[in-house]
């Protein structure tokens, strides 16, 4: 069902808001996608199984702020809005954390390492839940119809996957030419100047103002007793944990299987996100022939068939070659997944009366970052099963551990993706099917 914007509300630009994707993205890729290379394989600080129990402690920390922030938004109330004041004040915290994270002190050895990676990686971590559960909140109050929700989410893509290709695909040519530290500051710089600038052109109906403030408890319970809430949440997190895998698992891949440095990784991931940007348009058209759900469900099968090539390729160019499906298939999944959430938000608003897309949003964002319970299975088995401790010592078969990371892993979690994704059905699909 659509709603009918009211007068009172001052339109938003879709490009001023979908910019704020970069913003929020570029620290963050970085952080999620390079910790695990740079303090297990460049330093040699910390262990697999160390990074491992990192991923594996930050998944309960993350689902504990997050409903926390959620809830603190909705109950917000300034002459400011209610998720502007986060954003301005929690972007600065934010990229503090991840320039820290990329500093680490030169008198740390391998015996105190362990606990400042932990501290450092929880204190970012947890400043990212609080900036997207607020720039996520204001997706569906800003747009209330799923024709400019397709239109803003698709422009927000192509800013969330340029700020990949900067801080995925080229990061390991950059931190090659200036270093991990510096990169650091220089995409921390941008983030602020984006977020804020997002943030001032952002206008929130004044209306939510004027709603009731959400109850905590009775917030949680309805949403936890809402199936769709599930069958969406656990679809994401396999999906964003099988995403992980592959992006911070490139690094091993290229270095221990293809047996080329940090320009293959650039390469690869730059691939992937180019064509993921490239496909997007496509998609608008496929969710206009197929429905949305449809598409969800192709963009996520498409992602487990998109990696499967590269456990048999042996050299960079067909390795660049072969993901180019998954590149379609991401595009596909940025393409659809939040308009999917956006229902859910819009069914919880019409059947409870009070807007609390902040809480909705945080909580979905909780099984979303259980992706990290994926990751830390994936170190841990490739420790396990390979003998992959660290980039000193990576075991006797660190091609087999990459291509598992890579690979193996990943696929199965995206058939998980696939399975699941069918249980999720909403009205008007069921009607444009009868039709």
């Amino acid at each position: 069902m659509e709603d009918v914007k009211t007068n009172s509300m001052k339109p938003t630009s879709p490009l001023r808001y979908a910019v704020g994707m970069f913003g929020t993205s570029i620290p963050v890729n970085m952080f999620k996608t390079y910790a695990a290379i740079f303090y297990v394989d460049k330093l040699g600080l910390i262990t697999t199984p160390q990074f491992s129990l990192i991923l594996f402690l930050y998944t309960f920390l993350d689902a504990i702020d997050n409903p926390v922030y959620g809830f603190l938004s909705d109950r917000t109330r300034t002459k400011w809005g209610r998720r502007r004041p986060w954003l301005v004040i929690g972007a600065p915290l934010l990229v503090l954390g991840f320039v820290l994270f990329f500093n680490p002190p030169a008198f740390l050895a391998q015996g105190s390492a362990f606990s400042y990676v932990l501290l450092m990686y929880m204190f970012t971590g947890t400043l990212d839940s609080l900036i997207n559960a607020n720039y996520g909140a204001l997706f569906p109050e800003l747009f209330p119809t799923e024709a400019s929700r397709a239109k803003t989410n698709a422009m927000r893509q192509v800013f969330q996957l340029i700020a990949m290709i900067i801080s995925i695909a080229l990061t390991p040519v950059i931190t090659d030419a200036i270093g991990f530290a510096t990169t650091a500051y220089i995409y921390g710089a941008l983030a602020i100047v984006v977020i804020w600038f997002m943030s001032m052109g952002c206008h929130e109906n004044p209306q939510a103002m004027e709603q009731p403030k959400p109850n905590l408890f009775r917030t949680i319970l309805d949403i936890a007793s809402n199936p769709k809430f599930w069958i969406y949440g656990i679809t994401n997190a396999a999906y964003y944990g099988g995403l992980a895998l592959v992006q911070s698992g490139v690094a091993f891949y290229t270095k221990y299987h293809l047996k080329v440095g940090g320009m293959g990784t650039t390469i690869l991931l730059g691939v992937v996100i180019l064509s993921a940007i490239v496909f997007i348009p496509v998609w608008v058209k496929i969710v206009k022939k197929l429905t949305l759900m449809k598409s969800w469900r192709l963009a996520l099968a498409c992602c487990g068939l998109g990696v499967l090539p590269l456990y048999f390729v042996k050299s960079l160019p067909l390795a660049a070659v072969c993901v180019v499906i998954f590149g379609f298939a991401m595009g596909g999944v940025s393409t659809t997944m939040d308009i999917v959430g956006a229902r859910i938000l819009d069914e919880d608003r019409i059947k409870n009366g009070i807007p609390r897309e902040g809480t909705y949003s945080s909580l979905i964002g909780v099984l979303n970052k259980a992706s990290g319970l994926v990751t830390s299975l994936a170190f841990l088995l490739v420790y396990r099963v390979y003998g992959f401790e660290s980039g000193e010592n990576p075991g006797a078969a660190p091609d087999a551990a990459a291509r598992f990371l890579v690979v193996l892993f990943p696929v199965a979690v995206f058939v998980v993706c696939v399975v699941v994704s069918r249980f999720l059905k909403f009205r008007q699909d069921t009607e444009k099917a009868e039709g």
